[in-house]
Formats: C-alpha cells, structure tokens, sequence
C-alpha cells in the first residue's frame, strides 16, 4: 500500500475515517514528554534555558510536519513508530488528533516567540510548558488526548475510533474502584506529609556531593560577592534563594 507524501492519517478500507497507530503516536508523546521535562527541570532549578529553547524549535518543526505535511515523516513519530514496531496496531481517528495537535501547535508557536525570538522569560512561559507536559504526560501515561475530549465538546461531529474505545465504551458502576481503596489512598498521603515533614527537620545530607556547610567569612571578597550576585532571570522567577543554593552562595 503506497501513502501519499502529503497526508494527514491512513486510510483503511475497514474505517470510515483515516486513522492513526495509537501505539506509535503514544511512543512519540513520551518521547517528546521525556526531552520536554528534562528541559523544563533544567530551566526551572539551575536557570539554564538552552535546552528549552532548542526544544522548542525542535517542537514547533515536529507539529508543523505533523500538521502540513504528514505526520510520517515526523521525526519523533518515525522513532515511536520504530519503537513499537513489534505490537499489533491500534488504529484511532485521525480528526480528532488533528484538532489535539493544532492546540500543540499553538502552544509551541507561542513559546516560540517568548522564548526563542523574545528571549523573555517568566511565569508565562512556565504555564505555557507547564501546559504542554500536562498533554503529553496523559498522552502517554494514560491514553487520554486531551485535545480530542475538547475535539468532541467543541465541534458537532463526534470523534470515531477513540483510544482504548472510549467514544462507544461506558465504564460500568465501581470501574474506577471502591471507597475503602479511597481510603487507603487518603491514608498512604498522611503518611507521606508526616515523613516528608520528618525529612524535612532532618540533617543535611553530607557526602562527596554534599559537603559539610562551612561557615563564611564574616566579610567575603570582591570578586565572592560579584559571583554571587543573582542574575536577573532568577530574580523575574523568583528563584533567588534556588539559584543561590546551586551556585554555593548560602
């Protein structure tokens, strides 16, 4: 079966709708979700964004051949496809993941110009990433698209062909489990707080990466001060204390 080069989903004569491998688009979210959130940690705890800015050129080239050419030639679809090579396909309705895709697009477009033309850096950005991570987190952990359930809220004409069947599925009473397994969650998280409270009171780590706290001089040098003055990314974030503790200046 020949595909043309410019082409927007499979077309199956056993679907009514041109359709996706689920399996592959699911491999090609956690990949992006993986590069995403490195970048993201990056710039969030060391203050560092070249990393995030090449993502997001990275990212905005991915969903423009998604979306204009054809997501085949994607390149992180060509790599979820190759990983999941060796599992039978699970075929989903392309329209809806247009719609889904469009909305990463944007997001993309617009991270684009604050980070990469603008080189502006604030709490826009993090909601922008943020938001970003969230898709592609439920993408691949869970089989939700987000971007389809909007698909179907949005437009009149109802997705087909939904991952997991959910567009004809309805979970029956007590699918999700029962309320003594709510329970035992609300309880498992008064555990955590306590210990993480717990840890929190604690010594600090010591070891070849955590040495022991020296206590500074009483009038540091020049040139210590000068080091240790915050940049103003960190200060526009609000990571001053962050970026001082990554940079030995506590």
């Amino acid at each position: 079966m020949t595909t043309p080069f410019f082409a927007f989903g499979q077309t199956l004569p056993d679907y009514k709708v041109p359709v996706f491998n689920e399996r592959a688009v699911r491999a090609s979210a956690g990949i992006l979700f993986l590069l995403a959130f490195a970048a993201f940690a990056q710039a969030l705890l060391l203050g560092q964004f070249k990393a995030t800015q090449v993502f997001v050129v990275a990212f905005v080239i991915e969903f423009s051949i998604r979306l204009f050419v054809n997501p085949r030639w994607a390149p992180a679809m060509i790599m979820g496809q190759w990983v999941v090579r060796g599992q039978e396909p699970e075929y989903v309705g392309a329209p809806q993941k247009r719609f889904a895709w469009g909305i990463g697009w944007a997001l993309g477009l617009w991270m684009l110009y604050l980070l990469v033309i603008e080189r502006s850096i604030g709490p826009l950005n993090m909601l922008v990433c943020g938001t970003c991570l969230l898709l592609m987190f439920f993408e691949t952990a869970f089989g939700i698209c987000i971007g389809c359930k909007l698909h179907d809220w949005l437009r009149p004409a109802q997705a087909q062909l939904c991952p997991g069947g959910t567009c004809r599925y309805t979970a029956p009473v007590g699918a999700g489990g029962h309320w003594g397994q709510g329970l035992l969650l609300l309880g498992f998280a008064a555990v955590m707080v306590v210990v993480a409270g717990w840890v929190s009171q604690g010594p600090e780590l010591r070891g070849m990466h955590h040495p022991a706290v020296q206590v500074p001089s009483t009038h540091p040098k020049a040139s210590e001060v000068e080091r240790c003055k915050v940049p103003d990314f960190a200060k526009a974030m609000g990571h001053e204390t962050i970026w001082k503790q990554h940079n030995g200046c506590l």
